[in-house]
């Protein structure tokens, strides 16, 4: 049996939309040594080739960075083999592009169900520093989970036709042994005396109550963070987040206008008028040709030269 790409998500504290990231979960690791292509990035009427290993792109001075597939900390194999994006990655990439003179503006493309809780504040924290220059978010097709939480930073977050945000949360997929293997023998994991809470058991109330503690923290940092950057009231966030009046019914995801009602996009526009919009605030300017009185200068000066 082949190898899948949820092997590397396995335990781990995620903030994943589990219906939009299971197709991904469940394609197989591909081979070493596997032949990797150039990406495509649609801009507007155009596409642009990000070659392996390449994070962004510049037109006309808007740095163009996509945010996709499953989001890891520092799952180079995966960026490189798929495309998909680093927290490490994302950091480095808008630290570069904010002190990059030649760039005007930054373009994030969403397209991800979320990802690893480990490594995302970093990755965030990147977006807002970046913010010194515009950051616009354009959700195409999906900002869920992790992916929102970095969106969350942009300076303002576009939301295309059929598009979807949400999924605000953090959840775990657990396994304890109950019974012998097909090999007849059964698992066991033990624990040091003092570290209860490294393996915590879900098949008891205290492992559970453990384990959601971890995930209740997550999520109060998730929400903190869109909070601030959405600039929303923690509290309103919660029942702006809710599918029914209870702040406890979170996680949903939203589009269109009520995804702008809850305050989670600022724009709903279709993609090409998104970069028909960007390209016209930030194209380069045409260099100002001499004027007449300009021109008469440098001939005055050319004349006293020749005295």
């Amino acid at each position: 049996m082949s190898r899948t790409i949820a092997s590397f998500f396995a335990g781990a504290p995620l903030a994943l939309s589990r219906a939009h990231g299971e197709a991904l979960l469940q394609m197989p690791v591909p081979a070493p040594g596997a032949e990797v292509g150039a990406r495509a990035l649609s801009v507007g009427g155009m596409s642009l080739a990000l070659e392996p290993g390449e994070r962004y792109a510049i037109h006309r001075n808007i740095a163009i960075v996509p945010i996709s597939g499953l989001l890891t900390p520092n799952a180079f194999l995966l960026e490189r083999w798929l495309g998909w994006s680093t927290y490490h990655g994302l950091e480095a990439t808008f630290a570069e592009l904010a002190a990059n003179e030649d760039v005007a503006a930054i373009a994030a493309l969403c397209d991800s169900p979320g990802g690893y809780v480990l490594g995302i504040e970093g990755a965030s924290r990147a977006v807002a520093a970046a913010a010194v220059k515009p950051v616009h978010a354009l959700v195409h097709p999906l900002a869920a989970s992790a992916c929102y939480h970095i969106a969350s930073q942009a300076t303002d977050i576009t939301l295309t036709p059929g598009s979807v945000v949400g999924s605000i949360g953090c959840m775990q997929v657990s396994a304890a042994p109950v019974q012998p293997g097909m090999s007849g023998n059964q698992l066991f994991i033990l624990s040091s005396s003092h570290a209860r809470a490294k393996r915590p058991d879900p098949s008891t109330e205290e492992g559970r109550r453990e384990s959601v503690r971890v995930l209740d923290a997550m999520e109060a940092d998730f929400h903190a963070a869109v909070a601030a950057g959405r600039g929303i009231d923690l509290a309103e966030l919660r029942e702006r987040l809710s599918s029914t009046d209870d702040p406890a019914d979170g996680g949903a995801i939203f589009w269109g206008e009520e995804a702008q009602a809850r305050g989670l996009v600022d724009r709903l526009e279709d993609a090409p008028t998104f970069w028909t919009r960007l390209g016209a605030a930030y194209a380069p300017r045409p260099a100002r040709t001499a004027g007449r009185a300009a021109r008469a200068q440098v001939q005055a000066a050319q004349a006293l030269a020749g005295l």
